[in-house]
């Protein structure tokens, strides 16, 4: 069995952000694996430990994503790919036809992937991916039984809980809830060094900067308006009531 997982690099959740003239600052950040798509690695590990077969992780982005790629080796992967973004101005929508244009050239018999990115959480990779490559798709799984071509899978719907069976190849993506993720081994991170990495360029998917323009275009990027103090409603309990929604109607200007 060949399951593919694709992640995304992403600042640790711990990190604070900080931007200068609109632009996220990035020197001396944490990146970490996306924690969905770290579910999603998890998910694969424990189908190849079931059924046997290859775990193939691929990103496409900058050069620090190859670090997020080879943790993923270590705690079992067995091949990785980076597809080379440095230059290219893109979004999901150029992601997904970089990775579709690679995974063409595989056989598999499984996609994976996190429900979102912690970053963007724009959620779009994985379905325009299975869009691109003509395959069933469905998102935010907690529970997966793979038996034969067929996979059985429990998806979060809202708070409630949705049963499906799909055909493999297809692709999902991963909830929280799904596993609990392990951490590499110090012999797996030994073992990470030898495995084999290769990085793929534009012309090596034999795409060009057209193929991927971007079809959204960020026109801003702020931080949220710093938390004002609270106020101490004085009164009785009619009193406070009736002070509540003259703030929130002429300050917050909510109601």
């Amino acid at each position: 069995m060949h399951v593919v997982v694709i992640l995304k690099q992403t600042f640790d959740t711990e990190e604070k952000i900080v931007l200068t003239d609109g632009k996220i600052v990035e020197d001396g950040v944490k990146f970490v694996i996306n924690p969905y798509d770290e579910y999603a690695v998890e998910e694969a590990l424990r189908l190849k430990e079931a059924h046997g077969g290859t775990v193939t992780v691929v990103s496409a982005g900058p050069e620090r994503a190859a670090e997020a790629l080879r943790t993923a080796l270590a705690m079992g992967a067995d091949e990785a790919v980076r597809i080379v973004t440095e230059t290219i101005d893109t979004d999901e929508y150029g992601i997904s036809r970089l990775l579709a244009a690679y995974l063409q050239t595989l056989s598999y018999d499984l996609i994976l992937g996190g429900n979102f990115s912690v970053d963007n959480g724009a959620g779009q990779v994985a379905v325009r991916l299975a869009k691109l490559l003509s395959l069933p798709h469905v998102s935010s799984i907690t529970e997966l039984t793979v038996s034969g071509d067929r996979a059985t899978v429990v998806r979060d719907a809202e708070g409630d809980a949705e049963t499906l069976e799909v055909a493999l190849p297809a692709v999902l993506t991963a909830q929280q809830g799904l596993n609990e993720p392990r951490y590499p081994s110090l012999p797996g991170i030994m073992k990470a060094k030898k495995k084999p990495f290769r990085e793929l360029t534009l012309s090596d998917l034999g795409l060009n900067e057209t193929d991927i323009t971007p079809k959204t275009q960020r026109l801003g990027l702020t931080l949220p308006p710093a938390r004002q103090a609270g106020k101490l409603l004085a009164g009785s309990p009619a009193e406070q009531a009736a002070e509540l929604v003259r703030l929130l109607r002429s300050e917050a200007k909510v109601i």
